[in-house]
């Protein structure tokens, strides 16, 4: 009884002021702290460039670029400023090369290779340096360092390779490769209707899995830019909503528009098993799109976003449900759930315009009586006043602050950045007006409100 008086107080939402940045913040009523996103700072707002909703973001495996797509059809790849140097001098050195996603592999391993210290100087480049100097604390360039044009219609889905390709699949019915060193489209991989959704194979990054409304799950070799393999849904709804691997690649799922997620082996594409995402009575017992599907870092588990709001984490092994997560609101977005890099916690867009973080663990169930495999324990931050169509952790918060901090000290600016990072996190998030908000924390408040 008590537990249910407590959850029936509705979130009190708390305007807050912080370096001169106004935004609101809330928490569930359950959720008695402590707290570690209760005191968010704006680092940088991006807007002006996409036009029309962002319905996709991805950052690269090493964290120092991010991609961006969405309704204006447009690849959008925005740039670390500390690492502008070394990705401009990356594009001159390999932009005459003739490229092709055959050498992936070794010819463009350039991490190892590439000695930036002997970068050459531009005239164009040093003033494109300059344009950033009153944004002290902002992690990216003001301007995106590749703008790709080519499709004729709304992006939905985005993939990196650790060698810096990138996929992007569109309503245009097509698949499209990119790479950072070149400013055309390096290959186009045609459908039969919206691909929804695409991945490159985590350990061998010539191939890719595209899942698409026409209910075929496929497996493109990029050399030889055909099908491979190939499955095909059966049932009467078989639209193809999201995809990804697990498992290290030996295992693909796919999510479908009425709440299944089914798995099939990568080595020949077969069905393997299936779940049924959904609540087991209720108005959430009839199976919802499933719009994201994404491993745990460091676990066998993944995590399921459907259009009943809520967000459910499966173990692997038996495919049971682990713990179903709720407070966000998504019913008919293609908004997705994601990980911070340890998985130590999950964030999620919303269609009230807030961007709600969990933990992925919450240490108040160890205390109560509440079911361990519920989790309604969020905190929620509100800095966009649209839908929040997508929200991501940045992969490697810790080295953005650090050059931050060295780029600060080396312009001659004193405490500008806090030195205490260590436990801090940096989220992306992009709402329905194509506005890019990048925003950090200062966890472990006793209390939300302050």
């Amino acid at each position: 009884v008590a537990d249910q008086a407590l959850h029936s107080n509705p979130p009190v939402e708390e305007e807050v002021s912080v370096d001169g940045k106004v935004f609101k913040i809330k928490s569930s009523s359950k959720n008695k702290g402590p707290y570690d996103f209760s005191q968010p700072n704006i680092l940088q707002e991006l807007s002006g460039d996409h036009s029309g909703a962002i319905w996709t973001m991805k950052f690269s495996p090493c964290g120092k670029l991010l991609a961006t797509g969405g309704q204006d059809s447009i690849l959008r790849i925005w740039v670390i400023k500390s690492t502008y140097d070394y990705f401009e001098d990356f594009r001159q050195k390999y932009g005459e090369v003739r490229l092709s996603p055959a050498v992936s592999h070794d010819s463009l391993s350039l991490a190892s290779s590439f000695d930036t210290s002997a970068a050459s100087r531009d005239p164009l480049k040093e003033l494109n340096k300059q344009d950033d100097d009153d944004e002290t604390n902002a992690p990216f360039k003001r301007k995106p360092f590749c703008v790709y044009k080519g499709h004729t219609a709304d992006l939905l889905d985005l993939s990196w390779s650790k060698n810096y390709f990138i996929l992007s699949s569109s309503m245009d019915k097509t698949v499209r490769l990119w790479h950072i060193s070149r400013r055309e489209c390096l290959c186009t991989f045609q459908h039969i209707d919206f691909v929804t959704a695409i991945v490159f194979h985590p350990k061998d990054d010539r191939y890719f899995l595209s899942g698409s409304l026409d209910g075929k799950l496929r497996l493109w070799n990029i050399p030889d830019k055909k099908v491979t393999l190939w499955n095909e849904l059966s049932g009467t709804s078989n639209l193809i909503t999201t995809a990804n691997f697990c498992f290290n690649g030996r295992l693909a799922v796919v999510g479908t528009y009425d709440g299944k997620c089914i798995f099939y082996t990568t080595e020949q594409l077969k069905y393997y098993t299936m779940v049924n995402v959904r609540s087991s009575r209720g108005k959430n017992s009839r199976g919802r799109k499933i719009t994201g599907i994404e491993s745990m870092p460091g676990e066998e588990k993944i995590l399921i976003t459907s259009n009943d709001s809520r967000i459910r984490l499966y173990n692997l092994r038996d495919l049971t449900l682990t713990c179903k997560y709720k407070g966000c609101t998504n019913n008919s977005s293609q908004i997705r759930s994601s990980f911070s890099p340890t998985g130590k916690y999950v964030v999620c867009g919303s269609e009230d315009h807030f961007l709600y973080v969990w933990k992925t663990n919450h240490e108040f169930l160890k205390f109560t009586s509440a079911r361990r495999d519920r989790n309604d324990y969020w905190e929620a931050i509100k800095v966009h006043n649209a839908v929040v169509t997508a929200a991501i952790f940045a992969p490697n918060p810790s080295f953005i602050f650090r050059m931050a901090q060295q780029q600060n000290l080396e312009r001659g600016h004193q405490g500008s950045v806090d030195d205490d990072t260590e436990d801090r996190e940096i989220i992306v998030s992009a709402d329905f007006t194509g506005a890019i908000k990048v925003i950090t924390n200062r966890p472990n408040c006793r209390s939300m409100f302050y």
